[in-house]
């Protein structure tokens, strides 16, 4: 099975909420993949080479928007986006309900100031 790969930069303002919906496609047949019983992962890092422990956000998500036709959610707390504005690369992974693992999107997350203090 191949999903689609991405690379995609993502821009986040610091101490705000942010959700993305992500939906997952088979890259042979174009339909919608069934990620019932799937794991997601979404993990924030300020370098690749750090380990999973000290990932800056880390999301392991198994309940699904609409798993039959591939849709979920990666929903950003306040408190996972109160990072220091900069930088940092992400990852969303996933394993199957077989046990596969693969990368579906990578790439560079900005952590932006807002001009507005006030929470």
């Amino acid at each position: 099975m191949d999903i689609i790969q991405l690379w995609k930069e993502l821009e986040v303002f610091k101490k705000t909420t942010k959700t993305y919906e992500l939906r997952l496609k088979d890259k042979n047949s174009g339909v919608w993949k069934n990620i019932t019983n799937w794991t997601i992962y979404f993990t924030v890092k300020e370098h690749m080479e750090d380990s999973d422990n000290n990932a800056k956000i880390k999301k392991d998500i198994t309940s699904h928007l609409d798993a039959e036709n591939g849709k979920t959610l990666i929903e950003l707390s306040v408190l996972d986006t109160n990072l220091e504005p900069q930088n940092y690369y992400y990852d969303i992974k996933y394993k199957d309900n077989g046990g596969n693992i693969g990368v579906i999107c990578r790439g560079r997350i900005k952590i932006i100031e807002s001009v507005t203090q006030r929470e």
